[in-house]
């Protein structure tokens, strides 16, 4: 199994339900953040949120940048009851959603972000 990064970027592209298992299973092992952007082929506001999760993906090197297209992993997107797109789920390394933004806001994407890196950064630095 092969995963595909975006071109130039941190972020790891989700094509199946396989692929997102056995990422799930690095990120656990590798007791890794993850920001994970569900997105579609045919959504403007997706493609517009793209470069802009990019650019976090590479401000945030201690958390990893998941882009989950709902028409490849539709299960993956039914599991976690994603609807719209574009939606941004911040989850811990044991699979647990600890925000969900949805819509293309990149301020609020920004701030929510940047706190929840902080957040993992003192916790790993507790333990």
């Amino acid at each position: 199994m092969e995963n595909q990064q975006v071109k130039g970027s941190r972020v790891l592209v989700v094509d199946s339900a396989k692929s997102w298992e056995y990422i799930m299973t690095q990120a656990k092992i590798q007791a890794c953040p993850m920001v994970v952007h569900f997105t579609a082929a045919w959504c403007a506001p997706s493609k517009f949120m793209a470069g802009f999760f990019g650019e976090l993906a590479l401000k945030y090197p201690d958390v990893l940048f998941l882009s989950v297209d709902v028409d490849e992993a539709k299960s993956v997107a039914e599991k976690l009851d994603v609807k719209a797109m574009p939606t941004f789920l911040l989850m811990e390394e044991d699979k647990q959603v600890v925000d969900k933004i949805v819509g293309a806001n990149t301020e609020e994407l920004l701030k929510r972000v940047s706190l929840f890196a902080q957040k993992t950064r003192q916790a790993s630095q507790a333990n």
